[in-house]
């Protein structure tokens, strides 16, 4: 029973992760219909920048912000005098954003190096919390989760309360319809790129203080993200809340209980999800 519990909470900590990532990232899928294979390689490259400011400064959180700041920036370069040039042709997208990802790993490769590093996590979130039961948990994976619902929290009144989140709403609905209307369409891209790199940014510090951070990280974690996008649906919050937890706990179960075959447990149930749900649970027909 208390393994059990472990994994759920193991699987809530990782949901919390990939919501940051996935969250930004569904929104510019869904808004902008750009397929960015580079999202790993931004939560990548966040987490070493914010892993060189916390060894400078010693402040965890300047290292999230800086580590945000720097993909925010970085991203709203490459979508401006890249990606942007591409236009609607998606496979011009997933080629030039494989290259980038590719550069950017080996940028990352020669600086930082190809061993495994960690973020130093604050003092205060070292060691454990006695949960009910007499279960022992990490502090920091616990304090992870306060953080991914946080930040979910945040992005929610940003998204159903206020005006910028209606404006994207309609682009994600009907983006010419929006266009139509008279709005900056293309600051409104800006606005919304910004915000997924550097919330892929933040993933990555975040995600550096446990998971470590190493060459190859960025595939592995654009998987879990893909498949979260894929299974909340284009363009969807609530989606990826949702997705982000389905993936967390399918994939800290089927590691335990199998895992010989916990990718068959993660991808296996999500492949029967798409024959009957092809656009996800939240997505629409555009």
């Amino acid at each position: 029973m208390t393994s059990a519990i472990l994994q759920a909470i193991n699987g809530v900590s990782l949901a919390a992760l990939l919501f940051l990532l996935a969250s930004g990232f569904t929104l510019s899928f869904g808004l902008m219909r750009v397929v960015n294979m580079a999202h790993g390689a931004y939560y990548l490259i966040g987490g070493y920048v914010g892993l060189s400011i916390a060894e400078h400064t010693g402040s965890f959180a300047l290292a999230l912000a800086g580590g945000g700041a720097a993909v925010a920036l970085g991203g709203f370069f490459i979508d401006r005098f890249l990606i942007r040039r591409t236009g609607e042709n998606h496979l011009a997208q997933v080629l030039l954003t494989v290259g980038v990802a590719f550069v950017i790993g080996d940028v990352a490769l020669q600086i930082w190096g190809g061993d495994n590093l960690m973020v130093p996590a604050p003092q205060q979130l070292k060691g454990a919390v006695v949960l009910p039961g007499g279960i022992y948990y990490p502090k920091y994976r616990f304090i992870l989760i306060f953080l991914g619902v946080f930040v979910g929290i945040a992005l929610w009144l940003l998204y159903k309360k206020t005006q910028i989140g209606a404006v994207v709403r309609a682009g994600v609905d009907d983006r010419e319809q929006v266009n139509a209307t008279g709005i900056n369409v293309d600051r409104l891209f800006v606005m919304v790129s910004a915000l997924a790199s550097f919330l892929a940014g933040l993933a990555g510090v975040a995600g550096g203080a446990f998971l470590t951070l190493y060459p190859g990280a960025e595939w592995e974690i654009l998987v879990y993200a893909l498949v979260v996008v894929i299974v909340g649906g284009l363009g969807s919050l609530e989606g990826a809340m949702i997705g982000a937890l389905i993936v967390g706990l399918l994939d800290a179960y089927g590691r335990w209980l199998l895992p010989e075959f916990s990718y068959f447990v993660l991808f296996g149930p999500i492949a029967l999800l798409m024959i009957f749900r092809p656009r996800g649970l939240f997505g629409r027909e555009h």
